[in-house]
């Protein structure tokens, strides 16, 4: 990194190849996806999620773009950075009797993901009989769990100030943040499009930006710039190279699909 901070016309050209190259990675994935904002989320969600039209939830007879289990694991996951944003740049993880439930969210979401799998074959010995709103709260609260993993990590490796407080440090930040993730669980299961719709939308939008904070931490650590910022405006070029990252293997993945299936739809569909 000392070799680039000596020459600084490099650092001008290599920003403004990054911006080009995301700018024509955006417009060409732009072009080349579905229309509309929906779309746009479908081709998101496509490169991640199996989009089965059975374990999926709708608005009226539109299918989300995120199936019913993605759909809980995204919101809750933007639930949980949207709410520990607020508390400042903590890295602490959370604390033992926090940590047990989390580990219970995320057991719940392999035997439920198992017995739901296990549904494929008409033979096969299983628990319970699967349902969307299951699949939706397990997702729900394994997102949770990632946000409160990633968000602290993520701080301890980007800022200069960050502090070793815990995040979800008491019981109170968690039940609120467990209080708003039931809420926005209730909003899609009221099946109401104006309370839907954005949140079809927000599910892909968060995939993207999880997607960019773990680029962003993977590019700052091989170029050793770990606990290097003070501001956003300092981190905006180390974080478009994150999402621009996220973008390629979205763009990557999205193509991969399209080649073996032939159509834009969930498997089964």
């Amino acid at each position: 990194m000392k070799f680039l901070t000596e020459r600084p016309g490099l650092i001008n050209v290599l920003k403004i190849l990054l911006l080009a190259v995301s700018g024509v990675l955006i417009f060409g994935w732009l072009y080349y996806t579905p229309a509309g904002l929906l779309g746009k989320a479908d081709a998101i969600a496509y490169a991640i999620c199996h989009r089965i039209a059975a374990r999926s939830f709708y608005i009226g007879d539109r299918q989300l773009p995120l199936c019913a289990r993605c759909t809980g694991m995204y919101l809750g996951a933007m639930v949980g950075l949207l709410y520990q944003i607020r508390l400042g740049r903590r890295g602490g993880m959370p604390p033992i009797k926090i940590a047990i439930v989390l580990g219970v969210f995320f057991v719940a979401f392999g035997v439920d993901g198992v017995n739901s799998y296990l549904h494929f074959f008409p033979n096969a010995p299983s628990l319970y009989e699967p349902q969307n709103w299951l699949r939706l709260v397990t997702g729900t609260g394994l997102g949770i769990g990632m946000a409160s993993i990633l968000l602290p990590v993520f701080n301890q490796t980007v800022w200069k100030d960050w502090s070793g407080e815990r995040l979800l440090s008491s019981w109170r930040h968690f039940s609120a943040i467990l209080a708003l993730a039931a809420l926005v669980d209730l909003a899609v299961l009221s099946e109401n499009p104006l309370l839907e719709y954005p949140l079809a939308l927000l599910g892909p939008v968060t995939v993207v930006v999880l997607l960019g904070m773990i680029y962003t931490i993977v590019w700052l650590m091989l170029a050793k710039r770990e606990n290097s910022f003070l501001g956003l405006k300092e981190l905006s070029w180390a974080f478009l190279g994150g999402f621009t990252t996220a973008m390629v293997q979205i763009a990557i993945m999205d193509y991969g699909r399209f080649l073996l299936t032939g159509t834009w739809k969930g498997f089964f569909s």
